[in-house]
């Protein structure tokens, strides 16, 4: 993914927790095919990821990440 209105490098050297948490953020609504979000990372950094994303990714993320168990 591009993003040209970001120096990637500079951020990343800058500050790489806060740029990891906005690749992950970026990844999440702005995807190209073929990349992959990766499941660790984004259960890792979830606390701040989900105040930032949309609702529906949330939602729709939350249940991926944390299905519900069946009661039987």
């Amino acid at each position: 993914m591009y993003n040209w209105s970001v120096d990637e490098k500079q951020f990343k050297r800058a500050n790489p927790k806060a740029y990891k948490i906005w690749r992950l953020e970026q990844m999440i609504h702005y995807h190209e095919p073929g990349e992959k979000l990766s499941e660790s990372e984004t259960r890792r950094n979830w606390g701040k990821l989900k105040t930032r994303i949309d609702p529906d990714y949330r939602r729709y993320l939350e249940f991926l990440l944390w299905p519900k168990k069946k009661a039987f």
